[in-house]
């Protein structure tokens, strides 16, 4: 059997970071199995570094906004005909498309056309919105690979071959720097209490979130700690997103100039260890959320749209709860402070109850060790073996691919003119 080739495609930062550890993972696997594979696809520098070749770079296809997208829409006609017409000449053996709907989805019908089978890993989130978006789903993909646990159950009832593999988060070991290191290389004063200010990671959410966060905490430096104990100063910190270009850096430090004038506030690089060593956190709605909840620390979530935005998504939006961690547990862990509620007054008022050791601690930290839990599906390895997300995806891709070998030695032009 010849070696087989994959196409693996990723749009955006974090798929294409999951992107590269799959690529590592297929290769480290099917080399137990005395084989190698070639793969094609969209990516960008991390996934190449892991061995994709790269019909189209990610960062040419990922525009967020209506307004960028039109603006951007001949290139994108553009790119996407690039990995179409990739298609059609090499013939991968199998495909691998990780989240990025709009353009992925374009692409699943032409591997259902041409016969080759899809995985489609990190779902997109039709369970609270577009869920007309399902029949697409059930035409073009034949196998759907989930990071949250709800999301197996709500496509296996729609007839989609779904598997909870676990978020690839999860598996990350909790950040080793000490608390002492941590405010010697950030500037930070060890005897202070850390409250961390997330307000996300694209320049429009830290513009409409950031005012706020620091309107809190200018609130609680002027309060001060309260409950007993020593009293302990407020610090803040902010880490800055790896994906702010040096422009967005400013913008965010102009903010912080602005609005935090005369605040103990500090940016830092590393988001995980500001988590794992703050007292509680404000957080923007987003993956930040779940790496809150990953690493333990007591935190709210803060959330703001523009008003048409809101009103359409409040007629659209079918889900309960706004942030991830609430979901994953179905029911209310983590404050959420949507729209109007999104003020600084209430921030204060949410959060002051996490900073002293007490019942409200200690109940939303214990949920949240529950919610790390149902984060990992149970290891279904011998020996031992450990098993991740990522070690998941591969698994099922390479027993995907054995299978569709076997098909396609057997395949007649028929049953691939049924599939058109």
């Amino acid at each position: 059997m010849s070696d087989p080739t994959i196409f693996i495609s990723a749009g955006e930062a974090s798929g294409e970071h999951y992107g590269a550890l799959l690529i590592e993972e297929l290769r480290v696997q099917l080399a137990e199995q005395g084989q190698q594979a070639s793969f094609v696809g969209m990516g960008g520098s991390r996934m190449v570094e892991a061995g994709l070749y790269p019909v189209v770079n990610s960062e040419d296809m990922a525009v967020m906004g209506i307004t960028e997208v039109v603006q951007h829409l001949p290139r994108i006609y553009r790119e996407y005909r690039k990995l179409k017409g990739a298609i059609q000449t090499r013939r991968p053996d199998i495909a691998i498309l990780i989240d990025f709907p709009d353009i992925h989805f374009r692409l699943a019908r032409e591997f259902h056309r041409l016969n080759i089978p899809v995985i489609f890993f990190v779902s997109p989130q039709l369970w609270a919105w577009k869920k007309q978006r399902i029949k697409l789903v059930q035409k073009y993909v034949d196998k759907m690979l989930v990071i949250f646990p709800f999301e197996e159950s709500f496509y296996r009832e729609r007839g989609v071959e779904a598997e909870f593999v676990g978020h690839p988060l999860a598996d990350l070991p909790q950040p080793e720097i000490s608390r002492t290191q941590f405010a010697r290389e950030s500037g930070l004063n060890p005897s202070r209490s850390w409250i961390g200010l997330l307000p996300g990671s694209r320049a429009r959410e830290i513009g409409d979130n950031l005012p706020q966060m620091l309107a809190a905490a200018r609130i609680l430096t002027l309060r001060g700690p309260r409950g007993g104990g020593s009293r302990k100063e407020f610090e803040f910190i902010i880490p800055l997103a790896p994906t702010l270009n040096v422009s967005q850096r400013k913008m965010l430090a102009g903010l912080v100039k602005h609005h935090g004038d005369g605040l103990p506030v500090k940016m830092v690089e590393d988001a995980r260890a500001a988590l794992m060593h703050a007292r509680a956190s404000v957080v923007a709605s987003g993956t930040a959320t779940v790496e809150a909840a990953l690493i333990g620390n007591p935190f709210i979530v803060v959330y703001r749209v523009s008003p048409l935005t809101y009103e359409i998504a409040r007629h659209v939006v079918k889900v309960p709860f706004v942030a991830m961690a609430n979901l994953i547990a179905g029911k209310l862990v983590v404050p959420e402070l949507i729209q109007a509620a999104f003020t600084a007054a209430n921030i204060v008022r949410q959060i002051e109850p996490l900073l002293p050791d007490g019942p409200p601690r200690e109940s939303m930290m214990k949920e949240l060790a529950r919610i790390r839990s149902l984060l990992t599906p149970r290891p279904t390895g011998f020996g031992n073996e450990v098993e991740t997300a990522i070690s998941r995806v591969a698994s099922i891709t390479i027993r995907e691919l054995g299978a569709a070998l076997q098909v396609s030695e057997s395949d007649s032009p028929e049953l691939a003119r049924r599939r058109e």
